[in-house]
């Protein structure tokens, strides 16, 4: 089917009826210009990788000695691909949910174990890292989308952290940015080797990591912003103060910092609120970095959780895009699926949606501004900090065109329609 054909069949039907049927597609008739999905193909494939000799958080005795094991993670892959004649864009995916007990299976546009299209050349790497718990299927929408746009997108099942394995707080604080690393590793040895799947398709020297509540807590901290020693001997931390190794007085934590990792998509991370960072230790952040968050967070913290880590990163080029009266699920999550919501238990169903705001609709903005800053900071395509350098608060933006062309007095937010950034603010601080 045509892209223009479908984008407006799914733009003129009804979202809601849309979103029920667990498309992870949608592109609403109100989305901004960037949330359309781009000119290619995309293909996807789950892999399987081990990292040996892990630390074994779960089963180290504390005071006792570190046993090691084999960590093995789940990912999906999206990427341009070459499909073969005749072959139409779509697939699904079955996933398991945050109620364990239901299975949905998502519908999007990418084809399972299609061709990848090495005519492409190198693609910038965008890692997703989802909450605690989520799965590498939460943030699909996004996935697909950025593929669509010439990215490879690597989307983590972290062990102990998903749905169906969900285990100790500890394991998540240790593990969460080494796995994070480990996919980068991983990815860039999939391009290394040419005649394989990806071969040579792969810029790993062009990361970026888009980290969701605990995915953004390690995110934080991959890109710089190392934890607050005084946390490493509290009863949720892992045995053995290990949690040492993530911290800004190892004097080893920033000889370790991964200069591949470009650019960073922090979505409501979790951790500022309860004391993983101190301002000192995020002024050692200096990679770019979007902050996301809802207004009334009530699980991260807004004043005393995103924004605090915003304003504190005093080092970095930083963006904050805030989602007036939104709370924790602003953004990332896909719609709730219907297989939860026909169910006469309602589990879960909070975890997939917002009281004030539609989660395509959440989804649409996202996915514009990931593709705008990804395209400006990995890319290097500097025509996308239009749709990023903006008046802070929607509101204020004045709307004024003639003719279809932007007068003079026209200020209103580049790439939405008029009134449809509504409920939105995005604030810019460049490094002191």
């Amino acid at each position: 089917m045509n892209r223009l054909v479908l984008a407006l069949l799914l733009a003129g039907a009804s979202c809601g009826a849309i979103a029920q049927s667990n498309r992870i597609d949608i592109i609403r008739h109100d989305a901004p210009e960037l949330a359309y999905f781009g000119d290619y193909d995309i293909g996807v494939r789950t892999l399987q990788f081990t990292d040996t000799d892990r630390p074994d958080i779960l089963n180290t005795p504390r005071g006792g000695e570190t046993l090691l094991y084999d960590r093995s993670l789940t990912v999906e892959v999206w990427y341009p691909a070459r499909l073969a004649r005749g072959q139409q864009p779509g697939g699904q995916y079955s996933t398991s949910t945050r109620n364990p007990d239901i299975t949905a299976i998502l519908h999007g546009r990418a084809v399972r174990d299609a061709t990848p299209l090495k005519t492409a050349g190198k693609s910038p790497l965008v890692i997703i890292s989802h909450g605690y718990p989520g799965n590498r299927y939460l943030l699909s929408h996004l996935g697909e989308n950025l593929a669509s746009k010439g990215y490879i997108v690597a989307a983590i099942d972290h062990r102990d952290s998903t749905y169906d394995n969900q285990q100790a707080f500890a394991s998540t604080l240790y593990n969460r940015p080494l796995d994070q690393l480990f996919i980068l590793d991983q990815m860039a040895d999939l391009s290394a080797n040419t005649s394989g799947f990806l071969g040579g398709m792969v810029d790993t020297d062009n990361t970026g990591i888009v980290g969701y509540s605990m995915g953004g807590y390690g995110l934080v901290n991959n890109l710089g912003g190392g934890y607050n020693e005084e946390v490493i001997g509290v009863e949720m931390a892992p045995p053995n103060k290990m949690l040492y190794r993530h911290t800004t007085a190892n004097p080893e934590y920033r000889q370790n910092l991964d200069s591949r990792i470009k650019a960073g998509f922090a979505i409501a991370p979790w951790g500022m609120n309860f004391g993983m960072w101190r301002p000192t230790d995020l002024a050692g952040i200096e990679v770019p970095t979007f902050y996301l968050a809802g207004s009334v967070d009530e699980v991260a913290g807004y004043e005393n959780g995103t924004r605090a880590i915003y304003e504190n990163a005093t080092h970095s080029d930083r963006y904050l895009l805030t989602y007036e009266n939104a709370g924790h699920n602003a953004g990332a999550p896909i719609p709730l699926p219907i297989e939860i919501l026909s169910n006469e238990d309602k589990t879960g169903a909070s975890h997939y949606t917002d009281p004030v705001w539609d989660s395509v609709r959440m989804n649409n903005i996202m996915d514009h501004f990931a593709t705008a800053y990804f395209d400006l900071y990995l890319k290097g395509d500097k025509d996308s900090r239009a749709y990023l350098d903006l008046v802070p608060n929607s509101k204020d933006g004045v709307y004024s065109v003639d003719d279809g062309q932007p007068s003079e007095k026209h200020t209103y937010w580049k790439g939405f329609a008029n009134g449809t950034a509504q409920g939105l603010k995005l604030e810019h601080l460049r490094p002191e």
